[in-house]
């Protein structure tokens, strides 16, 4: 488990990270974001003991990583930004090294070759890594990552630089991870925190300006109900019908999906559910209603909306 306390960080006089506290629990996925500026690349340096905090702590299974950062360490897998990798090295031998480096105990032979297979570089391992892909490069990264089986794992843009296929594979061995693993996953692909994490922090300013899942995000940003509808009928009567709605504040016409059939987005007053409405006026009018779901939002859009300074009560410690 990582345990932030207080968590704070000057630079001179600006305060790059301002007494942030939370918790990610034991085979939690969490993902990490921010604007660039926000205090995130920092927090995530002084998770991983890279920079000391100017006050509060940041325990790691227990343990006080600036107090003893050596035992800390020990449970901390890493994958920064960029891998932290020997170009000149095969990769075999680059994971032997790092085998050494982390004076792991495990069986050499077995846990390398676990590892290999897990990150998919084991048809690569006799060859130099200045001679792969940027996308086998990342993996081996990764792999250094997972040697010594540590229990947090800390990985920031696992997936820069890799295929759509190799990210698929990257994010299902990341949620395979989180089933023994504690994950902090820092990315700027917001639809992959979307499909791995449990749940999302964002940090603005230097704060937790948010912490929860997704899903609670996305009921508690959203203020406004908006639904889309497909519907088949004469558009400019449907329109009228819509806006003749009590507590309806916009409705449009989007597209023509088919010869007759329009889909329309209407935005209606908050806490207004016109979903039976619209079901009503339908069949008085014998128009028939082909799909009807609710917008909501996605984690871009809670994204944009928090980091833009909007003011939302979020809940769960969210900001100190």
């Amino acid at each position: 488990m990582i345990e932030v306390r207080n968590l704070t960080k000057h630079y001179g006089d600006k305060k790059a990270v301002n007494d942030i506290s939370f918790t990610v629990e034991d085979g939690e996925i969490l993902g990490f974001l921010g604007p660039n500026g926000a205090g995130k690349s920092t927090t995530m340096n002084m998770l991983t003991g890279y920079i000391s905090s100017t006050s509060g702590q940041v325990l790691i299974n227990g343990i006080d990583i600036l107090e003893d950062p050596i035992a800390a360490k020990r449970h901390i897998g890493y994958l920064p930004e960029i891998p932290p990798l020997y170009l000149d090295m095969t990769v075999k031998s680059y994971l032997n090294f790092v085998f050494d480096l982390k004076k792991c105990k495990l069986p050499r032979r077995s846990h390398l070759r676990d590892v290999l297979k897990l990150c998919k570089i084991d048809d690569v391992e006799n060859r130099l890594i200045k001679n792969l892909s940027k996308g086998y490069k990342q993996r081996v990264g990764l792999a250094q990552a997972l040697i010594g089986n540590p229990p947090v794992l800390i990985l920031d843009e696992p997936t820069v630089g890799l295929d759509p296929k190799q990210m698929v594979e990257i994010r299902t061995l990341i949620k395979k991870l989180g089933k023994n693993h504690t994950v902090i996953l820092s990315s700027h692909i917001l639809s992959e925190i979307q499909m791995v994490c449990d749940r999302v922090i964002i940090i603005n300013h230097g704060v937790v300006a948010a912490n929860d899942t997704a899903t609670s995000l996305s009921q508690k940003v959203s203020t406004d109900h908006r639904i889309i509808v497909r519907m088949e009928g004469e558009r400019v009567a449907i329109l009228q019908a819509i806006r003749a709605l009590d507590g309806i504040k916009y409705v449009r016409a989007d597209m023509e999906r088919e010869p007759g059939i329009w889909e329309y987005e209407i935005e209606a007053e908050p806490g207004r559910d016109i979903r039976r409405d619209i079901n009503r006026i339908a069949r008085e009018n014998e128009w028939n209603i082909l799909m009807l779901k609710t917008m909501e939002m996605t984690l871009e859009d809670i994204f944009l909306k928090i980091t833009m300074g909007e003011h939302i009560e979020l809940g769960k410690g969210a900001a100190k």
